[in-house]
C-alpha cells in the first residue's frame, strides 16, 4: 500500500482518538500509529486546514500543543471513529470465533467479550455478498484429537501422541509434555516438549493419528523455550533444497498440507510453488504417486530422476495386461 493509502485512514482516526486522549505526548501517539513522532506532526499539521465547508476558524480542526502533548479542541464533526466495513467485521468475527474455539491459545473470555462488542456494533445488518470462511474444514478425527489435547494442556498432563511426519513419510509414537496450543493461518498446533527428539516442537493436530491423555503431569524442562512465530512457522534450513512445481488443480492441496514458499497463481486453475524437502527419496515418492497432475521444472536431478523413475515403474508393468 503507497504512503497516500497509509495516510488517509490514520488521519480519519487520529481525531477520534486524540479526542478519547487529551494531553497524549505525540510520542505516544504515534507509537500506537506505528508512525514516527515527526510523521505524526505532519499529519497534525494537515488535519489542522481540514474542515467543515467554509473553511474559516470556527470550521477548521483546532489543535492544541502544550511542550510534547496534543489535545483537540475542535473536530469539526470528526468525532466518531471509522466504522468496519461488512467484510471486514465478518472476517473479524470469523477469526475470533476460531480463536474461541480453541483452548489454551487466549483468553476465552476476552475473546467472547470482543465478539459480542463486534455484534453489537455491527447489528443486524447482514453483509450483503460477503462470503468468508476458514483456510479449511476440520475433520471429525481431529476435532476428536483437539479435545484430548485441550485437555491434557488444560490439566496439565504429559500426552502420547501417535504422529504422522511427512518429511520422513514415518508415523512415531512419542510422549510430550504441552506447553500451549496455538493457531497459525488457519491451522492448530499443539507446541510441546518432545522426550524423544529432546526438544520442543510443534505438532500439527490434523497428523494426529491417535492421543492419550497420561496420568503423569507435564514437566517441560526450565529450558524449553516457546517458538517464534511472528515471522511464520517455518523458517529456511541451509541444509534443504528447494523444488520448484507446478501443480494441476486437483494437485493443489499440496499447497495447503505441506509447507510452500512463494505461490504463483497460474492459467486454469494451476499454481506454481517453491517447496523445500531434505529427503529426495522422499520427494520422488510424493510427486510420483502425484502422476500427471505436478510437474516438476526443478532442480535438474530431482526432474532427472522422478522421470527414471517413473519409466522403470512403466517398464515392470509392461507384462501386466491392459485394462
Amino acid at each position: 500500500m503507497n504512503a497516500s493509502a497509509d495516510r488517509l485512514p490514520r488521519l480519519l482516526a487520529l481525531v477520534p482518538y486524540l479526542l478519547a486522549r487529551p494531553g497524549i505526548p505525540i510520542e505516544e501517539a504515534a507509537a500506537d500509529f506505528e508512525v514516527t513522532p515527526r510523521q505524526l506532526r505532519k499529519d497534525l499539521e494537515l488535519l489542522w486546514m481540514c474542515g467543515l465547508p467554509g473553511y474559516g476558524p470556527g470550521d477548521l480542526i483546532d489543535l492544541s500543543f502544550e511542550g510534547d502533548t496534543v489535545t483537540v479542541t475542535f473536530d469539526a464533526g470528526m468525532s466518531r471513529p471509522l466504522r468496519l466495513t461488512a467484510a471486514e467485521a465478518t472476517a473479524l468475527l470469523v477469526a475470533l470465533r476460531a480463536l474461541a474455539e480453541t483452548p489454551g491459545v487466549v483468553d476465552k473470555d476476552a475473546v467472547q467479550r470482543a465478539v459480542a462488542k463486534i455484534e453489537a456494533a455491527v447489528g443486524q445488518a447482514q453483509p450483503a455478498g460477503v462470503a468468508v470462511g476458514l483456510a479449511m474444514r476440520e475433520a471429525p478425527e481431529t476435532a476428536v484429537v483437539r479435545d484430548a489435547v485441550s485437555d491434557g494442556v488444560r490439566r496439565g498432563r504429559a500426552l502420547r501422541l501417535h504422529y504422522y511426519t511427512p518429511s520422513r513419510d514415518e508415523v512415531t509414537d512419542r510422549v510430550v509434555d504441552p506447553m500451549r496450543m496455538l493457531l497459525v493461518e488457519g491451522r492448530s498446533y499443539l507446541e510441546a516438549w518432545c522426550r524423544l527428539a529432546d526438544d520442543v516442537r510443534l505438532f500439527r493436530l490434523d497428523r494426529i493419528d491417535g492421543v492419550q491423555v497420561l496420568d503423569e503431569p507435564a514437566a517441560p524442562p526450565p529450558h524449553a523455550t516457546p517458538t517464534d512465530t511472528s515471522e511464520g512457522l517455518f523458517r529456511p534450513d541451509p541444509s534443504q533444497r528447494t523444488a520448484v512445481l507446478v501443480l494441476e488443480p486437483d494437485a493443489r492441496w499440496v499447497a495447503e498440507y505441506y509447507p510452500v514458499d512463494g505461490l504463483t497463481e497460474l492459467e486454469e486453475g494451476r499454481a506454481r510453488v517453491l517447496m523445500r524437502y531434505a529427503d529426495t527419496a522422499w520427494m520422488v515418492r510424493l510427486l510420483l504417486g502425484l502422476g500427471g497432475e505436478v510437474h516438476v521444472e526443478q532442480p535438474a536431478d530431482l526432474v532427472e530422476e522422478v522421470a527414471r523413475q517413473a519409466d522403470a515403474a512403466l517398464r515392470r508393468a509392461d507384462h501386466l495386461p491392459a485394462t
